[in-house]
């Protein structure tokens, strides 16, 4: 994404929160919410979630949700503002990137909320920009449309999740977990 060809991002900001108000207002918002929550039991990545100090499913997932909404509503006002998917692919933090995968797992009832709120669903794994760092643009819209900062408990800037990444792949390894989770050498 190039700011130099993005709109304002107090143009993104205000798109974003009429969408979310059009998707949490939608009759399915309670259906859909309820399906994400539900998808915790695979919600089985070593590298998003536990980025997250202290993460704990049963009491960060109800706040990560609320702010993986607003992650894919700054994206899809990106996406109506610039008619581009690459520039509407915003940095965002790991843990809300992951958030928003449990929520794209719900694919009917986020399409329904969609063509009913009237936005556009972007998300693409190998455009995404899990890159987020506080002051740049995705930051600039977040407080325009809500009005405050991010958690930082969650919107983590990258060279932070680097570091904890670091440390997660080190205690990982130790019990014969490598590549962060993604091989082990267990046999059953």
């Amino acid at each position: 994404m190039s700011t130099s060809t993005m709109p304002a991002a107090d143009k993104v900001g205000e798109r974003a929160r009429e969408i979310l108000t059009a998707i949490t207002t939608d009759p399915e918002f309670p259906a859909f919410e309820a399906a994400t929550l539900e998808y915790s039991s695979d919600w089985q990545c070593f590298t998003g979630f536990p980025t997250i100090s202290e993460w704990n499913l049963d009491t960060d997932k109800a706040p990560l949700f609320a702010e993986g909404l607003r992650a894919i509503a700054l994206k899809a006002a990106a996406f109506e503002l610039t008619g581009s998917e690459t520039d509407a692919e915003l940095a965002l933090p790991v843990p809300v990137d992951e958030m928003t995968h449990a929520m794209i797992a719900q694919p009917q009832l986020l399409a329904r909320i969609a063509d009913r709120a009237g936005f556009a669903l972007i998300h693409q794994t190998d455009q995404e920009h899990t890159d987020y760092t506080g002051g740049e643009y995705t930051h600039a819209a977040y407080v325009v449309a809500w009005g405050t900062e991010p958690p930082a408990r969650y919107w983590l800037d990258k060279a932070e999740v680097d570091r904890r990444l670091g440390i997660l792949a080190e205690k990982y390894d130790s019990i014969g977990f490598a590549r962060s989770g993604r091989e082990h050498a267990i046999t059953f």
